[in-house]
């Protein structure tokens, strides 16, 4: 190649492109939003970038897909909705969440043998965290009441009743409290996301 040609492509700007992180893919999704004038709830709105990293154009194709199916057929745009559409863009979406991943992820966070989440200790940090993990595993699993309290040690349903209430009412006073059960459920949905 000619020096003239090198020295004339050395004028170009030269720049590291990388798939935009978490916060960026969130801070533009939420510009898209303010601009086709929709409001997104804020776990829609992190689920959809969880689960969209590569791709911007990907991501605006889902954002216009939720207000097409949203107007179309006359749905909120819930967790359930971006599920549906998420799942058209991303083939290993979705994978189910279960009670024993909920337990690992939780006893990870609080440092404790999963297994001691199945026992009978009354340890104040083992029962927050068994509690805690009921919690989440209500609210993200499709099991019954009655199929959790099995998976917990053979519990009784009012046991796993008891302390789906004890966590929210920990959430409505504890200000921290309510910040782990949120990077808790963030978490849940990262990991599948990212497996």
């Amino acid at each position: 190649m000619e020096e003239r040609l090198i020295s004339r492509f050395k004028w170009g700007l030269s720049a590291d492109l990388q798939a935009p992180d978490l916060e960026t893919r969130i801070a533009i999704l939420e510009y898209k939003m303010m601009q086709e004038g929709v409001e997104i709830a804020q776990d829609v709105t992190e689920f959809i970038c969880y689960n969209i990293k590569n791709n911007i154009r990907e991501l605006e194709g889902v954002l216009i897909s939720l207000i097409a199916q949203s107007s179309l057929n006359r749905r909120e745009i819930d967790i359930d909705l971006a599920k549906e559409v998420v799942r058209n863009f991303v083939t290993e979406i979705n994978k189910e969440i279960t009670v024993e991943f909920i337990q690992k992820l939780v006893a990870d966070y609080f440092k404790v043998p999963v297994e001691t989440l199945n026992g009978k200790t009354r340890k104040r940090s083992i029962v927050i965290a068994r509690q805690l993990s009921m919690y989440l595993a209500k609210n993200m699993t499709d099991r019954s009441l009655k199929a959790l309290g099995e998976v917990f040690g053979g519990r009784d349903h009012s046991t796993v009743i008891y302390s789906c209430r004890t966590v929210q009412d920990l959430m409505e006073t504890d200000p921290f409290f309510k910040e782990t059960v949120s990077d808790l459920e963030k978490k849940i949905r990262m990991s599948l996301s990212e497996k």
